[in-house]
């Protein structure tokens, strides 16, 4: 298999709105290449987008863990638990990504995880 063709075919089905079908594409290749960052960034976002979400945890906790100031697997592992329902641990996540790097989208989904959790706590 040449990982390189098999990646940007995976590539591919993502663009083209088809993210189960680039995980089971980039499943195989991560393994082959679990060092592989850009690798494993989009097999989150395939899993993420295609909503499997314990699948996108597990591929951006392995990136944190490479990588503790990866800002963007911070963030999108926050959203990951925040659509999940698991907002409180979606929190450290989000804030540290939104400390790391200005970006609005960012800063939104800090906002509207702290503001979720400000209005269960009133409850």
């Amino acid at each position: 298999m040449d990982l390189l063709e098999e990646y940007r075919r995976a590539n591919f089905f993502f663009e083209s709105g088809d993210p189960l079908g680039a995980s089971r594409l980039l499943e195989p290749i991560v393994e082959a290449e679990p060092h592989n960052t850009a690798v494993r960034q989009l097999l989150a976002r395939a899993y993420f987008n295609s909503a499997q979400l314990n699948g996108a945890e597990a591929q951006l906790r392995a990136l944190i863990e490479h990588d503790p100031s990866d800002h963007y697997a911070h963030h999108v592992l926050g959203r990951t638990l925040e659509r999940a329902g698991r907002f409180r641990e979606a929190l450290p996540h989000l804030r540290l990504a939104a400390a790391m790097k200005q970006q609005p989208d960012y800063q939104e989904a800090l906002r509207r995880v702290e503001t979720w959790l400000g209005k269960n706590d009133a409850e």
